[in-house]
């Protein structure tokens, strides 16, 4: 044999002995667990502007006067004075705009939204605004959407007008369409210069929202959210759950009937980040509990509602002996009521007290509620953490009798506090499983060493106990806690072990959702925006990718009869497979975490002859620190390819060469 021929050879035989290290087997002929339809879903959190200046697509901030500074987010010109005595009980303020004392003088509001009021040109924008003359005549409004900084003439964008008449408050709406797109409007209303007018509750959303709703959500964001295939929705949050404090708990009584009259609360948030601090960040409530559950039906996902369970926030309030901090257990009676309330409104009867308040709300029909999450990131203490004892868990069990007594069917679901692992962790852990409850809650931002080191997280877990549900989850950079490529393939890595422990793990939801570009607080997210555009992180894409090929089933997936979760001599390998009995296909998730290409065999036992493997594949061949932006949206999404499957003897088998950092998902039809 010649020199050229013996180099060849030897060449292709370290191929296929490469090859040979990263054999997969696949094992076709038997279905392993069910994957549930709950699996990947989606955690709302009003963080990052979340909700009023994000999903919400009300476009005015303060629209009720009802902030503590009851002008924030407004300037005032002329004779505009505050009233306390409105139509609506728990919104009771309002302006009064009478004319100003000379003619060339005016009186005019002008609201800045949130960061700006962003406007497209050409569509349309319904105002709307609750108003009386005092003295029982009539009175013209003039609206306009403005342009501050324009050097044209006029400022005006769009504008509008409505009359008002009588002493009695009533509704008016009129629509603007502007001129041009704008992402910084302010909102105009002037006063009539011969009559005084009372005006509460200026609203303006675009006319196009999600599903055409009047109260209803930004398009683009609950599209994306759809988009995502989730299975099940969690919300409200969350630590805002918790609240600061007891008053500034989430309390969903607030959210729900008519929306004029939901009353403002403090978010959790506003005071968390000084370094980065919002002065005028609060709840509106017009994203309340009765929308949560209508995006879920919109989405074809599960409800999981979570309710205060009488703690405030821990790491705010870390003495649960502290008086007025946290509800004694003696007194729970009114916080385990809204519990079991919620579920009436959800599920009860429109003869029911809380079903009729669904119904008047336009929603007769059951929302078929299923889950239940009791606290959010609650733990209890041992003696070497403070000895105050079954702080959460003895608050749990009251709920837990409660609900079980009335909805004996109702999932419930706990939590084993903030942490991944720890003390606190494991004293929780095995709490969950004397209380019996159905599910509990795990969270976990972690950085790349933990998310590569913790493949087989579930593989051991005890499958006699509760199911699992990863609440909240993200790799954090170590020293750059920020979004980009590298983290969201650890993310697809860590996935793979979720998948593969289907049996346990029921759900899992990547967290936080949002995050407005001026208004954030936290970081990485799902999806950002300004107050027109938007963009999906690399993780959005991760997620969408899971949850759009969650198949059925699992199937057993080795590596020399190992699983593949980056363990010693798998090369920074993780994957799992699972069958779909809908589409017939074998679905193979594969993840290369190492810097260099490997390649991949893939033996589909129980599956012979040559076939084509459809392929999706999220690859990046820059810096791993990069990432979508709004100027560049679509900078990295995957990429849909093929790849044949030869056969031999005994089954199909499919070589492939990964990319270095590199997530593929091959479709194979059985």
């Amino acid at each position: 044999m010649n020199l050229k021929l013996l180099s060849l050879a030897f060449a292709l035989s370290a191929s296929l002995a490469g090859e040979a290290q990263h054999v997969m087997d696949v094992n076709a002929k038997k279905l392993g667990a069910p994957v549930q339809s709950t699996m990947y879903g989606i955690f709302f959190e009003d963080i990052n502007y979340a909700a009023d200046g994000g999903l919400y697509a009300e476009l005015i901030m303060n629209r009720s006067f009802e902030f503590p500074n009851n002008f924030a987010g407004w300037d005032i010109s002329g004779n505009v004075s505050l009233k306390d005595d409105g139509p609506f009980e728990r919104n009771p303020h309002y302006v009064r705009m009478a004319p100003a004392s000379h003619r060339d003088k005016h009186t005019m509001i002008e609201n800045q939204g949130f960061f700006g009021i962003g406007v497209k040109g050409g569509e349309e924008y319904r105002f709307s605004v609750w108003a009386r003359v005092p003295d029982g005549g009539s009175a013209k409004l003039w609206i306009d959407l403005v342009d501050n900084a324009t050097m044209g003439d006029d400022q005006k964008l769009g504008n509008a007008s409505v009359d008002v008449s009588g002493k009695e408050w009533k509704k008016y709406t009129a629509v603007i369409k502007p001129k041009r797109t704008f992402a910084k409007a302010h909102l105009r209303v002037w006063g009539d210069s011969k009559a005084t007018t009372d005006v509460e509750h200026v609203s303006l959303f675009p006319v196009k929202t999600w599903k055409g709703r009047e109260n209803g959500m930004r398009q683009d964001l609950a599209q994306a959210l759809n988009d995502m295939h989730p299975g099940v929705f969690r919300f409200p949050g969350g630590c805002i759950v918790e609240g600061t404090d007891l008053e500034t708990r989430y309390q969903w009584k607030n959210t729900v009937g008519p929306v004029e009259n939901r009353p403002l609360n403090e978010n959790r948030w506003h005071y968390t980040f000084t370094g980065r601090y919002f002065p005028n960040y609060y709840q509106s409530y017009g994203l309340g509990f009765f929308e949560f559950f209508q995006l879920c039906e919109d989405f074809g996902c599960e409800p999981l509602p979570v309710i205060s369970c009488g703690l405030s926030c821990q790491f705010q309030n870390p003495d649960p002996t502290k008086p007025g901090v946290h509800v004694p257990v003696d007194q729970l009676d009114e916080y385990i009521q809204d519990a079991l309330d919620l579920v009436e409104f959800a599920n009860g009867d429109v003869n029911t007290k809380w079903g009729k308040v669904r119904a008047d709300m336009g929603h007769p029909a059951p929302f078929n509620l299923k889950f239940l999450g009791v606290g959010n990131e609650q733990w209890d203490y041992d003696e070497k953490h403070g000895g105050y004892g079954p702080v959460f868990t003895e608050r749990l069990k009251k709920f837990s009798d409660a609900l079980r007594a009335k909805y004996p069917n109702l999932k419930l679901i706990g939590t084993t506090g903030p942490n991944s692992e720890g003390w606190d962790f494991d004293l929780l852990q095995p709490r969950m499983k004397e209380l019996k409850v159905d599910l509990y809650d795990e969270h976990y931002y972690r950085d790349e060493k933990w998310f590569l080191s913790h493949g087989l997280r579930y593989d051991s877990y005890d499958r006699k106990g509760p199911r699992v549900f990863a609440g909240e989850y993200a790799c954090h950079g170590r020293g750059k806690k920020w979004n980009h490529y590298e983290t969201s393939l650890y993310e697809a890595a860590h996935m793979t072990g979720i998948e593969r422990n289907a049996d346990l793990v029921h759900m899992a939801t990547y967290a936080p959702l949002f995050a407005h570009v001026e208004g954030w607080q936290w970081r990485p997210d799902a999806i950002w925006y300004d107050n027109l555009r938007s963009f999906k992180s690399v993780s959005y894409y991760v997620q969408q990718m899971f949850a759009m090929n969650k198949g059925t089933n699992v199937l057993p997936l080795t590596m020399d009869k190992k699983p593949v979760a980056g363990q010693e001599g798998q090369d920074g390998l993780f994957a799992s497979s699972v069958f779909d009995k809908t589409t017939g296909e074998i679905i193979v998730k594969v993840v290369n975490t190492s810097k260099q290409a490997q390649p991949v065999t893939l033996n589909l036992q129980g599956i012979k002859g040559s076939r084509t493997a459809e392929t999706l594949t999220l690859s990046w061949s820059g810096s791993m620190d990069d990432e979508n932006t709004l100027d560049q949206p679509e900078k990295i999404t995957p990429k849909t390819g093929s790849i044949g499957c030869t056969a031999d003897k005994k089954q199909a088998v499919l070589n492939d060469e990964l990319p270095a950092m590199s997530f593929r998902i091959y479709k194979i039809k059985k």
